[in-house]
């Protein structure tokens, strides 16, 4: 009777262990991240770099995915993947944390508690200047806080077996892997300042370099293609996801209004000039989200 109890104790605990097991080892793939030092650069407290602070956040898109009042948002309607995607109040968040913290996540797609982040696009952001990032801090910090009812994040099994076996690269990974900006800022400054732009506004969508994703079932295209464009058919598309001959574009028709119509002139000039340059450069084969 002994053994026979001993043996049942086995058979129930093995599958207890196994999950046990494969949840700490899904934690461990979370926690292998490599922080950069941390950040230091001086966070402004004018008004003038707190509303370029609130310029930048509106245009790479902070309002749209955490609530047009940073209130958070509860994706559990619209995305099934992870099993509930929740972003938070970032300004509470903003406050809660200190600068180095706010620059990990933001920048290098590493959480508060030391882990990969999932949803948040960090590789958008991961070749963002100092100064903008500070400013986006001040912003942050300055925006009253609305608190609403939030859900805790819930990963999901299927969604840590992805990225246990590699299939799935969590947002340290993706920020890692975001090319260098290469455009001499000396020798061509509009140009320069057109790749910055695009590099931490376009490449969340299209590729980390530029030049399109298959990634996933909304694949998107090359933006090579913005050379069939003129200035002002450009400058259409990029406030209002329209493209010629009045296509509403899906995704981009719903993002485009929500970030680019607070571009100036200036900034779509130099985001038109980079990326109709690109017909010059090669596509660069052998990424992951392009395979």
């Amino acid at each position: 009777m002994r053994i026979f109890m001993l043996m049942a104790a086995a058979i129930v605990a093995a599958p207890l262990l196994g999950v046990g097991g494969f949840y700490l080892l899904s934690e461990s793939k979370f926690r292998d991240v490599t922080r950069d030092p941390p950040f230091a650069a001086p966070i402004p407290t004018d008004a003038a770099s707190i509303e370029h602070g609130r310029h930048v956040t509106r245009t790479r898109g902070c309002f749209g995915c955490h609530g047009q009042q940073l209130q958070g948002k509860d994706f559990d309607e619209q995305w099934d993947w992870p099993e509930r995607a929740v972003a938070p109040n970032l300004a509470l968040y903003a406050r809660e944390h200190d600068d180095a913290t706010l620059e990990a996540a933001i920048r290098q797609g590493i959480g508060a508690d030391g882990k990969a982040l999932i949803s948040m696009p960090s590789y958008n952001f991961a070749r963002m200047r100092d100064d903008d990032l500070a400013a986006i801090i001040a912003f942050l910090r300055s925006a009253p806080v609305i608190e609403i009812d939030l859900p805790k994040p819930k990963l999901g099994w299927g969604v840590r077996w992805s990225f246990f076996t590699g299939e799935e690269k969590h947002m340290e990974e993706w920020a890692d892997a975001v090319p260098p900006l290469r455009v001499d800022g000396e020798a061509a400054p509009q140009r320069a300042h057109g790749e910055y732009l695009a590099m931490t506004m376009c490449n969340e969508c299209h590729g980390l370099d530029l030049r399109g994703a298959t990634l996933w079932d909304a694949v998107t295209p090359d933006l090579i293609i913005v050379s069939a464009y003129s200035r002002e058919e450009f400058e259409k598309l990029i406030t209002t996801g329209v493209a010629m001959g009045g296509r509403e574009l899906g995704l981009m028709r719903l993002v485009a209004p929500d970030r680019f119509p607070e571009l100036s002139a200036e900034e779509i000039d130099a985001l038109y000039l980079y990326l109709t340059s690109l017909a010059d450069e090669p596509i660069p084969e052998g990424v992951f989200w392009r395979p």
